[in-house]
């Protein structure tokens, strides 16, 4: 009998694994001898025997009933496969000697056939505890189809499914449970330039287990890359192959797959593979996406000349992303409005990409915008944006700068219209530089033509392509009809490329009246002065005085004049169509006759009139024509002036002391001229006298020397009081014999002598024989 052997997979072996890396239990199984020509992957196909269930109770997942399983012959051997188990997780484990690993619902696949996931096979459970009834099942699937082919008969080939049920059951004893579960992110996304680090934790405890990173290739390959075997407590790394990589790959101390610097290169998938020895062996897969920004958008756009007459789809421009991962996306944009062009080539419009590995294994996309152009895309603002990912599912933008294209359309319409200085009635001025504009709606710009209808001829004037013609100086001569002519030859037969306008040149004469510059009239008469002017448009005149208006007839009446006539008379020519051309013409009416006159006085100071010796101001004023004197009764008159306010108008001061004589007479004032003259008289009425200043002065001097002498005389009788005699009259008495006898003149007082005859006699001696009348 040959010996067969069904072995169980890890779920997250790689289909590049060789047989001799495969690892994990083996079941044992006696196959007759006439059965060892049967064939594996190699040689003819084996044949449909039939269908197997196995149903060993017990041993589903929380005790249910396992479903059918799905056989293969792998070189001779069988092969136990499954989908994912049920508990979730990596789960593994291996078998004791002659045991076999279970592992959720399996079903047996033919010869030659692959499962996308490998089932685990594990020896019997332990019994469990009891549990409330799990939920009803799903209904079991359809059993496969064993397809294995002997090259006997089909009798031996009956027996094989049985002798394999009964090997899986007797291998699957108890005692045997699940002891490897990995913990290890399915994908890792990081940006470029950045460290990475990629987990690979082990659950649960285990006093030694052996950790690998492999890096699988594109082919499926596996490259080692690290180990760590954990001994106790402490873990031993060791770094195998860095495969060029720079920094090279590092193991942290929980043997985490550390990059430094994440590039591009390193958008791979990474294998972590644990064997812990009889607790079994598991793997998990990590994928890491390494994203970079790309720089700045680049936009190329078409610099020459697209025509819209085109009938196909023009290169627009150009836009490229560099150096991005992974790669972008470019969309358009017209007038800020996204451009939903396909890829297809079409005569509408369509786009092209092509996209570049560069040395660093970045990206650079390139797209390629083509349309069919109209006119309306003449002013029309073009852009490119580039939008590229992010980690965690994030986007990013870049525009580029917007651009605008030069296009070709032929002249549909013409604008011809005339500049400034003309009125919005298109009038000029004699004189000014006018200027004459066209403009085609055309591109590029046509050349244009300028001529001047006359007698129906075209007089041609100036062609150019800028579309302009002035007139310097410009004369009533040259109003007429000028015209613009558009040459584009890719215009429609119908378009109307020529216009036309006309041109009216304002003017304006000088003035003429009928008077000249001065005009003299009698006090009283009246005439009219007549102002005319030629011009076009037809101008309108007014009359004014000093600014004030007078009437807007060309005729200017003058009625029984009087001195208040005088003054400048204004003619104004003006056209309200053409506001800054205009003219006047002015004159100076005189009116002769005799002096008007007028007077004014300063008021007296004092209530009740003036006084003698007060001063006041006279003033005359006198107008007429000619021009009046002004003459004063008194001297001291000023010079004839112009008075404030004008109109004709002189004036004369007179500043004088008043006198009674002036209250008698009077001052006069008077204005003549060669007409006649006229007079006036200013009176004072009564002058009060003036009080003398030198008599009151004299008075209060002999008031007080009065009040002096009475000050010292009593102070004088104050000091003889208690003497006998003293201050009052008594007799005389003889002088005393001896003493000579003063005389006096006649001049002079007694009392006074008296007084002197004591003062030097000594009066004391005398004692009371003094004079009678000694105070």
């Amino acid at each position: 009998m040959r010996r067969a052997q069904a072995t169980g997979h890890g779920e997250n072996e790689s289909p590049g694994q060789t047989e001799g890396e495969r690892e994990g239990p083996r079941l044992s199984i006696e196959v007759p001898a006439r059965d060892t020509g049967w064939t594996g992957r190699s040689g003819h196909p084996p044949r449909a025997l039939g269908s197997l269930s196995l149903t060993p109770r017990g041993l589903g997942a929380e005790g249910a009933p396992l479903p059918a399983e799905r056989w293969e012959v792998v070189s001779g051997q069988w092969e136990v496969l499954a989908p994912r188990p049920g508990l979730g997780g990596t789960r593994g484990g291996r078998a004791g000697r002659g045991g076999a690993t279970w592992g959720g619902a399996s079903s047996l696949q033919p010869c030659g056939r692959r499962a996308p996931a490998r089932a685990q096979l594990f020896p019997p459970l332990p019994p469990l505890p009891p549990h409330p009834p799990p939920p009803p099942p799903p209904p079991p699937p359809p059993p496969a189809t064993l397809n294995m082919e002997p090259p006997d008969a089909r009798a031996g080939a009956r027996r094989v499914p049985r002798l394999l049920v009964l090997a899986l059951l007797l291998g699957a004893h108890r005692g045997a449970k699940a002891e490897v579960r990995l913990s290890v992110p399915p994908l890792v996304e990081v940006m470029r330039g950045e460290p990475v680090t990629l987990d690979c934790t082990p659950l649960g405890a285990h006093d030694h287990f052996v950790l690998e990173w492999f890096l699988a290739d594109r082919s499926g390959v596996r490259h080692r890359l690290a180990s760590a075997e954990l001994h106790g407590t402490e873990l031993q790394d060791k770094v195998h192959d860095s495969r060029g990589r720079s920094p090279p790959y590092q193991l942290d101390s929980r043997g985490r797959l550390v990059l430094a610097e994440a590039q591009v290169g390193d958008e791979r998938d990474y294998v972590c593979l644990v064997r812990a020895g009889a607790a079994g062996t598991a793997e998990a897969t990590a994928r890491l996406n390494v994203f970079a920004k790309p720089e700045a958008t680049e936009v190329s756009p078409n610099r020459g000349t697209l025509s819209v007459m085109e009938d196909f789809a023009q290169e627009i421009a150009t836009c490229n992303s560099r150096n991005g991962n992974p790669a972008p996306q470019i969309t358009w944009y017209r007038n800020g409005q996204r451009l939903e062009v396909p890829m297809e080539v079409n005569s509408e419009g369509y786009m092209t990409s092509r996209t570049v590995r560069e040395a660093s294994g970045l990206l650079s996309l390139t797209s390629t915008l083509y349309l069919r152009l109209h006119k309306a895309d003449r002013d029309a603002s073009f852009h490119c944006s580039v939008h590229y990912r992010l980690p965690t599912g994030r986007h990013g933008r870049l525009d580029s700068p917007s651009f605008h294209l030069t296009l070709h359309y032929p002249t549909e319409h013409v604008q011809f219209w005339l500049g400034s200085p003309s009125t919005t009635a298109g009038w000029v001025r004699e004189g000014d530089s006018v200027q004459l504009f066209c403009r085609g709606d055309g591109s590029p710009n046509p050349e244009y033509t300028f001529f001047r209808l006359q007698d129906k001829q075209e007089d041609v004037l100036k062609t150019n392509l800028e579309g302009n013609l002035t007139l310097e100086g410009v004369q009533r001569s040259q109003s007429g009809t000028y015209g613009c002519r558009v040459e584009d030859y890719d215009a429609a037969e119908d378009a109307e490329l020529s216009k036309t306008l006309e041109l009216h040149v304002a003017y304006l004469d000088p003035l003429e009246l009928s008077t000249g510059e001065e005009l003299s009239l009698p006090l009283g008469n009246s005439t009219a002065v007549n102002c005319s002017v030629r011009g076009l448009p037809t101008p309108a005149l007014r009359w004014t005085k000093d600014s004030v208006p007078l009437g807007d007839s060309p005729t200017l009446s003058l009625r029984s004049v009087t001195f208040d006539s005088t003054g400048t008379y204004t003619c104004e020519a003006s056209m309200p169509t053409v506001p800054v051309l205009s003219r006047t013409r002015s004159f100076k009416l005189l009116v002769q006759g005799p002096p008007e006159l007028r007077a004014e006085e300063t008021q007296p100071k004092a209530e009740g009139g003036w006084r003698e010796g007060g001063e006041v101001r006279l003033t005359c004023y006198a107008r007429g024509y000619p021009e009046p004197k002004l003459s004063w009764s008194q001297l001291g008159g000023s010079l004839a002036e112009p008075a404030p306010g004008g109109q004709g108008w002189v004036s004369s001061s007179l500043t004088l002391k008043v006198t009674s004589a002036l209250s008698r007479d009077g001052v006069s004032c008077e204005a003549s001229n060669p007409y006649g003259n006229d007079r006036h008289v200013f009176h004072f009425g009564t002058v009060a006298p003036q009080t003398s200043q030198a008599g009151v002065a004299v008075m209060a001097v002999a008031v007080s020397v009065g009040l002096l002498l009475f000050i010292v005389a009593a102070f004088y009788c104050m000091r003889r009081k208690g003497q006998p005699g003293c201050c009052r009259r008594g007799e005389k008495g003889s002088p005393p014999p001896g003493e000579p006898e003063l005389s006096h003149s006649g001049s002079e007082r007694p009392e006074q002598t008296g007084l002197l005859v004591r003062g030097a006699s000594g009066g004391a001696r005398h004692g009371s024989r003094g004079f009678g009348d000694e105070c």
